[in-house]
């Protein structure tokens, strides 16, 4: 080698290790100490627990479930685990590390779909500095979303998906190879794969026509990039099958969107976004002023990301719970909005020793804080029956137990049979659903259908109207309270006199 390519490949290798302690690395460091202080709360969904307890099912069995053995009113009904990949990941890291690995998973994923949209809005608008200030403020709708279900790894498929087919359209075409990939985990892993497929359609379709008008253009694919993406969007197709129940889990999106409209209208999820709330007002306030921007300075969008930001949007009015879809689409948009007004980073000027400073004090930061098994016991206990549960096990209550939607995937977590949780579709199918809405709306004849399910004991959230109604009855006792729960028995039953 001679001595000027040892200069080139010296200078490229001290490029490389600078690039850990450049500008745009010490801003990802950032968003993912942000998404520590998130996750260190460990704020975990209900559904969360009885995710995990599949997970560890299939795990021990090596069986992927076809009835419902969780519950007993829905006990022997068809139930499959739609999630079972994302279940089995969540699963393993109980068995392994309990508690603690589940937290330090939920920040990991959670960091990474922050450094993804990052990633996102930096390659949209060719500025890390405009791409970060996106990340860290649109996200801030998508943590709430961040509760350990094998949702949050949809989301990141959806943003690496995004990623792929930007860079695609920028002139790296291997990219594009990923995506079929990683449909073949996503159909395994959450329903939001039929939100991925529409985007790869849409992109597709899009580079059919040509037209530039009002803001919006559309350019047309190269002979061989229609040829790619239309290859790529059929390799997706190919792979939804090849589940552990076939093509059961590519239709699952369609069957809840159809077949379950107790799950869509009744569960706080599926509700309209409200904008009597300081989250909805912000979301009108981001809305108004984008096309606010708009108007102003006349930005150039694609029409499949202008059709993608509006569409979620829109589907975000309707169900909060698309915010999730809402701001991958919207994160480069803003960006390139915010690029107008942001300089673009300049390597020169970089400050390579002040950017080591801020992330290692980030990591100290993160080693220092790092929750302990006390820490999140004691989360977990301000938010689940954890002491009732304990209680139950004392004194020997035994079942059939009613319980609240909240607290059901707990009590499979526990190792008890529910009276209702949050795998909705099979109770709404056998009519669970709407039992359990009759009662906790205390309409007429309420208890006799607590009765005609032989319930010996209501586990209840503190406070809920059902409680108040069981504690003035002379029929039920309370047996056990705490700041979470309450928990009663029939009066005369053998749960009425707890044993040792």
């Amino acid at each position: 080698m001679s001595r000027a390519q040892s200069a080139v490949s010296a200078s490229y290798a001290w490029e490389l290790l600078k690039w850990p302690f450049s500008f745009p690395a010490m801003l990802g460091m950032l968003l993912a100490g942000r998404m520590f202080y998130e996750g260190r709360k460990f704020f975990l969904d209900p559904d969360a627990w009885w995710h995990i307890k599949a997970g560890q099912a299939i795990l021990a069995t090596h069986l992927f479930p076809v009835t419902d053995t969780y519950s007993f009113t829905g006990h022997g009904q068809p139930w499959i685990a739609y999630e079972w990949l994302g279940e089995v990941v969540t699963g393993w890291l109980a068995n392994m590390g309990g508690l603690l690995a589940l937290d330090f998973y939920l920040i990991a994923l959670g960091s990474a779909i922050l450094i993804a949209l990052y990633y996102l809005g930096t390659l949209r608008s060719g500025n890390s500095k405009a791409g970060f200030v996106a990340a860290a403020l649109v996200a801030s709708w998508a943590l709430s979303s961040f509760t350990l279900r094998p949702q949050m790894l949809g989301n990141l498929f959806l943003v690496l998906t995004l990623i792929c087919l930007e860079l695609f359209r920028q002139g790296q075409r291997k990219a594009l190879w990923f995506v079929p990939v990683m449909m073949l985990a996503w159909v395994n892993t959450h329903g939001s794969f039929i939100i991925g497929l529409g985007v790869i359609f849409l992109c597709w379709i899009s580079g059919l026509l040509e037209f530039d008008k009002g803001g919006i253009r559309a350019e047309r694919w190269s002979p061989r990039q229609q040829r790619e993406i239309s290859f790529a969007f059929l390799l997706c197709l190919a792979v939804l099958p090849f589940t552990p129940y076939g093509t059961r889990l590519a239709i699952y999106p369609f069957d809840l969107a159809f077949s379950q409209p107790l799950v869509v209208t009744q569960i706080g999820e599926w509700q309209s976004l409200p904008f009597n709330v300081l989250g909805g007002k912000l979301f009108l306030a981001f809305i108004f002023g984008f096309f606010l921007a708009q108007m102003l300075f006349k930005f150039q969008w694609r029409l499949d990301e202008m059709a993608l930001f509006i569409g979620s949007a829109a589907m975000t009015a309707v169900h909060v719970r698309f915010i999730m879809f809402f701001v991958p689409f919207s994160v480069p948009l803003f960006a390139c909005i915010a690029a107008r007004w942001i300089g673009p980073y300049s390597r020169a000027k970089d400050k390579y020793v002040l950017n080591a400073i801020l992330i290692v004090a980030v990591l100290l930061a993160m080693v220092h804080y790092s929750p302990s098994q006390k820490y999140l016991e004691d989360r977990v206990a301000q938010r689940f029956p954890v002491q009732a549960v304990a209680y139950m096990r004392e004194h020997a209550i035994t079942g059939p137990l009613y319980n609240n939607y909240f607290f059901g995937g707990y009590l499979i977590w526990a190792g008890y049979r529910t009276f209702i949780d949050g795998r909705a579709d099979i109770f709404e199918r056998g009519g669970v659903f709407s039992d359990y809405l009759y009662i906790i709306d205390l309409k007429p004849g309420a208890l006799s259908v607590l009765q005609a399910y032989g319930v010996r004991a209501c586990l209840l959230e503190r406070g809920e109207p059902l409680s108040t109604l069981l504690a003035a009855s002379p029929d039920w006792k309370r047996v056990y309270a705490d700041n979470v729960s309450e928990l009663y028995v029939p009066k005369g039953s053998s749960n009425s006199s707890p044993r040792k």
